[in-house]
């Protein structure tokens, strides 16, 4: 009798091979549910919430997260392949099948009486052995251009949005990476500083990149001018308001007079910051072609507002604090905390900045910033679900192009990789001694589910496009799986490339996980059964 059944007499619990097959059912069962998903040809699956509301979606992230997983051994293969997405922005598909093909080899090997522990110790083998082949396989080390970069974001965006828009956005994800990277700096790239800003109108094909900074708001004077070109751009984070103390005080007169008076000096306070603003303006603007634009993270009362209006400076409040770091390296300049010390030095430039109205919304571009460093995503589309896949994809999308950048190499995809390291895994196994070797080969085994599952979505047979891609490898060609004829193509010359970085850690987690639950030999669900009772 187990121990916990002494200690809890209602607690739940399975013992060896019914904890070992509930493990392992769990994770062929997730496996089936994501596999009809990997690839270009994957089908897309229909979420429907508690509320009615439906969402269309392939990306596997989005499905784990939004889905009611209820058996603890699917939520922790789900938690893995979910982090696999945090850490390198993709890949989260191919985990899940990997670990569920892992345990269904394994179960082939533990039906005919091989202990689990001998085939931990194989994944470990072959897990090590793969990080080594990996290392050699990867391509273009030192040759990253911009070519490279289109091809790997248009890999990825592929997986997510039909061709012609995916080979659109992946440009557009290029661009924003090539615009924030600094090379010479030597740190690493900040996607923060990528807003992706939304708009629900025109098509999908009307995304595009903005190198400056789109603002979700507008100016809040009518008589404030609704474009501005060559335009200084002041950062502030000062009150132009009344504001109230951060401790507990209070103004105490003793007459109208007094009150007037406190009154009067509370508005001159005010005034006065406004018009340090003006002085600066009237310092720079000394010809009626340049402009001047004033952008706070703090409030802007109506009198202020009313005499920057005068003075024809576009004001915008209420500025996002994550804005505030964008539009310094946008527009070049310092964000001011104070308007005591203001000089030309402090400004940004922007070649225009104009307001658009859409419905009841008002948005501020601020464009054509010379050496930007920092940018914005435009997103555009018809309908809120366009928007949000659109949305899904470029974050995806900008993470495999960072990725590249910083591993400074690639993968050759379309199956390539997986092919090539069964290959060599069922080689290497013939050197591993004792019965390890059983576990290499089943790893070996469970890596075909890549190109078999991209094959299958496509409409071709699994097992003949699988021989005819090894075929083509045994004969000394870096061949993947042509998704078109179900034949053997160059990745190199499809231009179909994965992060290194991605394969990486598939091979490290996918492995790990695997093993973890084959050396699972009880379940236990401590008051369970108790709280059911009550």
């Amino acid at each position: 009798m187990s121990s916990l059944k002494l200690l809890n007499q209602d607690a739940e619990h399975a013992r060896r091979f019914i904890a070992l097959a509930m493990n392992i059912n769990a994770a062929k069962g997730l496996q089936e549910v994501l596999k009809s998903n990997l690839g270009p040809k994957g089908t897309l699956k229909m979420l429907v919430g508690g509320a009615g509301d439906i969402k269309l979606t392939k990306d596997g992230k989005t499905l784990l997260h939004e889905m009611q997983i209820q058996n603890p051994t699917a939520a922790l293969i789900a938690r893995t392949a979910t982090a696999q997405d945090e850490i390198c922005g993709d890949g989260t598909t191919s985990t899940v099948i990997f670990i569920g093909e892992l345990l269904k080899q394994a179960e082939r090997y533990l039906s005919e009486g091989v202990h689990p522990r001998v085939l931990c110790d194989g994944f470990d083998v072959a897990k090590t052995e793969a990080i080594k082949f990996l290392e050699t396989f990867r391509a273009q080390q030192g040759k990253v251009d911009r070519e490279l970069l289109n091809c790997v974001s248009r890999t990825a965006l592929r997986t997510k949005l039909h061709e012609e828009l995916a080979d659109y956005i992946g440009d557009v994800c290029v661009d924003a990476i090539t615009c924030i990277q600094n090379p010479e700096a030597e740190v690493p790239i900040d996607l923060f500083m990528v807003e992706i800003m939304h708009m629900q109108h025109k098509t999908d094909m009307s995304s595009r990149l903005v190198r400056g900074l789109v603002l979700d708001h507008g100016a809040r004077h009518p008589d404030m001018p609704k474009s501005v070109t060559n335009a200084f751009v002041l950062i502030l984070n000062v009150d132009l308001e009344y504001t109230k103390s951060e401790v507990s005080s209070s103004f105490f007169y003793s007459n109208a007079d007094d009150r007037e008076r406190l009154v009067e000096s509370e508005r001159k306070l005010v005034d006065d910051k406004v018009r340090k603003v003006i002085e600066l303006k009237r310092q720079v603007c000394n010809d009626a072609s340049k402009g001047f634009v004033v952008i706070n993270q703090k409030g802007i009362d109506p009198l202020s507002l009313d005499m920057l209006a005068k003075e024809g400076i576009l004001g915008l409040r209420r500025c996002k604090r994550r804005n505030m770091e964008r539009l310094a390296l946008a527009c070049g300049g310092f964000a001011q905390n104070s308007v005591d010390d203001l000089n030309p030095e402090v400004l940004g430039h922007a070649g225009k900045v104009y307001e658009e109205t859409l419905g009841e919304e008002k948005y501020t571009f601020v464009e054509d910033c010379c050496k930007a460093k920092s940018c914005t995503i435009l997103v555009k589309g018809p309908n809120r679900h366009t928007i949000d896949m659109i949305k899904d994809a470029v974050r995806d999308g900008l993470r495999a192009v960072k990725n590249t950048v910083e591993d400074d190499a690639v993968i050759p995809g379309a199956g390539a990789f997986e092919v090539a390291l069964s290959l060599h895994l069922k080689n290497h196994a013939a050197s591993v001694p004792g019965r390890a070797k059983l576990g290499v080969q089943a790893y070996a085994e469970a890596l075909l589910v890549v190109p078999k599952t991209l094959a299958l979505n496509a409409g071709h047979d699994a097992m003949d496009a699988l021989i005819t891609v090894q075929d083509a490898q045994t004969n000394g060609l870096v061949a993947g799986l042509d998704l078109s004829t179900g034949g053997a193509c160059s990745p190199a010359d499809a231009g179909i490339f994965d992060n290194y970085r991605v394969k990486r850690q598939m091979i490290h987690s996918a492995g790990i996980i695997a093993s973890q639950l084959l050396l699972v030999d009880e379940i236990m669900r401590a008051g369970v059964g108790a709280a059911r009772k009550g």
